[in-house]
């Protein structure tokens, strides 16, 4: 027996060394980054981030079935006048574990604080690494389709012969370029570029993302019933985006304060739930 819809207090790779094999349908997280929030976490030197990292990186491969995916939230801090390179080395280490860095999303923060350094200006972006076991994986694209926009109503009514004829798809699993095959569709495939806005309040987590961005990936990549795993569950966002669209939910989270507040916020949740009429899963699934 698995058990599910819960967070562990504990340290990440202890905890995940308790989990049986290929137990994870999807993992979705955003571990501390080098050196930073030393208030919320001790922070790690960026000379050591990889070494920290790989046994974790390790025991997640371990733990997730050969169909599932990995998106890791990160960004490289800048330090010393330059930006560090931890976050490259990383991808180079996971691919001799055997990951697979099947693509990279790249969230835009649309609502960021404007800045200003001497040689830069304030990140408005960051890293969402998908990494794999294996080619073949599970992918609802359809899933995270998007209205096409009003743009299709001039753009469509007025196609040239060129529109009508190039770039068909060479893999025959999209339309390519040739605008003509979207003539009556409303929803298009959306680009690797995600724009969200961040939290406008970290509830009492220094380094919380917006419930949209686990939402976004988690119907990208899994089905209602599919077990997510949060190895640095922080406030519990990824727990509450699994309970709105219906999964299950691990989460990991080292300090106590976290894990309080995470739980607080995924019964504010399940409440909610209740109140419009879903009832809860139950606590636990039987592994195959």
């Amino acid at each position: 027996m698995l058990e599910v819809d819960r967070i562990i207090q504990g340290n990440c790779l202890n905890v995940l060394k308790s989990l049986p094999d290929a137990c994870i349908d999807f993992i979705f997280t955003s571990p501390p980054y080098a050196d930073n929030r030393k208030k919320t976490y001790d922070g790690i030197s960026t000379k050591r981030y990889v070494e920290w990292y790989l046994p974790i990186s390790d025991e997640l491969k371990r733990v997730l079935k050969p169909e599932g995916s990995f998106v890791l939230n990160i960004k490289e801090r800048a330090a010393d006048g330059e930006r560090q390179t931890y976050v490259l080395e990383l991808i180079l280490a996971m691919r001799k574990q055997g990951w697979l860095w099947t693509e990279e999303y790249i969230w835009h923060k649309k609502n960021c604080y404007p800045g200003k350094w001497p040689n830069r200006f304030r990140d408005a972006w960051e890293r969402c690494l998908h990494f794999t076991r294996q080619k073949q994986f599970k992918m609802y694209q359809e899933a995270v389709m998007m209205p096409m926009g009003n743009w299709k109503e001039k753009r469509l009514a007025k196609l040239s012969d060129t529109d009508r004829i190039r770039d068909e798809s060479k893999v025959g699993s999209g339309f390519g370029k040739n605008v003509s095959n979207w003539l009556g569709k409303d929803n298009v495939y959306p680009t690797n570029v995600l724009h969200l806005a961040t939290e406008c309040a970290n509830r009492g987590h220094s380094a919380s993302f917006p419930i949209s961005l686990p939402t976004w990936f988690i119907k990208l990549f899994t089905q209602e019933g599919d077990v997510v795993l949060d190895p640095f569950m922080g406030s519990g966002t990824t727990a509450i985006a699994c309970i709105k669209l219906k999964r299950h939910y691990i989460g990991i989270e080292a300090k106590k304060e976290y894990c309080d507040l995470a739980l607080e916020s995924i019964e504010k949740a399940k409440n909610g739930h209740k109140k419009a009429g879903i009832t809860d899963k139950p606590m636990s699934l039987r592994l195959l």
